[in-house]
């Protein structure tokens, strides 16, 4: 069973509502020397803010009211019904080190699944009036009460495309190799956009994004955002990707997939 495109319209406006209900916690937060906890962890300081619960908290709060039957996902808060036929994947800010350090370049990440499945993705910018939201449907950036549509753009190859992964002291060991592989087959590549680079490639500014050890709140909301765009996610086998996240590469030319694989590999 398919959700019709009436649903995904609504969902799609549900989404974003959502996204501005998790700015209203967020924005006044932003640049405001907020206080900082550390969650730890294996990769070392991994920052949490008020802003991050805050935004999370009033996304649960909005979903409970409208739709009460269905499941969130969320990075702060955990699971509540994991398997129910329609699930919210939050991640309230995507990018938490840019946003403790003033940068622009933090997103609140929506992601809806129907039946295990991504089919709404939102990837906001408040402090830039920016989301970008995207289904089957297709995909468009709403800004200053205008919408856009989203397009990605052909690249023929790895040494035409410009690309970006979130640090490269993230890829370890093989992995690290293949990514300084890829770096060098590319013709530019930018560092610490996060999530935003995932908007950029749906908007066709970018060409390819390169990813590992994400969540799958890291990356859900992305999948129906880049597929109404007409690009792709998969993982570095070229899989479709599953609710655990993983190695990933985002694109908006299968050609660009299918030459990283190889550099990869």
């Amino acid at each position: 069973m398919s959700c019709s495109d009436d649903r995904l319209a609504e969902f799609e406006s549900f989404a974003l509502e959502l996204g501005w209900a998790a700015a209203t916690a967020i924005l006044p937060r932003f640049r405001a020397n907020v206080g900082i906890e550390d969650k730890g962890g294996d990769q070392g300081f991994d920052p949490v803010t008020a802003a991050d619960r805050g935004a999370e908290q009033a996304i649960r709060a909005a979903i409970a009211a409208r739709y009460p039957e269905h499941g969130v996902i969320g990075e702060e808060e955990g699971e509540d019904r994991p398997d129910a036929e329609f699930v919210w994947v939050l991640d309230p800010i995507d990018g938490t080190r840019a946003f403790i350090s003033g940068l622009p370049l933090w997103t609140t990440l929506i992601g809806l699944r129907f039946q295990g499945l991504p089919v709404v993705g939102l990837i906001g910018q408040p402090y830039l009036d920016e989301m970008f939201v995207g289904s089957a449907r297709g995909s468009r950036l709403c800004r200053n009460d205008r919408e856009t549509v989203l397009k990605v753009r052909p690249c023929a190859g790895l040494s035409h495309a410009l690309c970006a992964t979130t640090d490269p002291d993230l890829f370890k060991g093989e992995e690290a190799a293949a990514f300084t592989r890829l770096r060098r087959s590319s013709r530019l590549t930018r560092y610490g956009c996060d999530a935003y680079a995932y908007a950029m490639v749906a908007a066709g500014a970018l060409d390819l994004v390169v990813e590992t050890g994400l969540k799958s709140w890291d990356i859900e909301a992305a999948v129906p955002l880049l597929a109404g765009a007409g690009g792709e996610v998969v993982d570095w086998e070229a899989r479709p990707v599953g609710r655990d996240g993983g190695r990933i590469l985002l694109a908006g030319d299968r050609r660009v997939i299918d030459e990283a694989r190889q550099v990869l590999a």
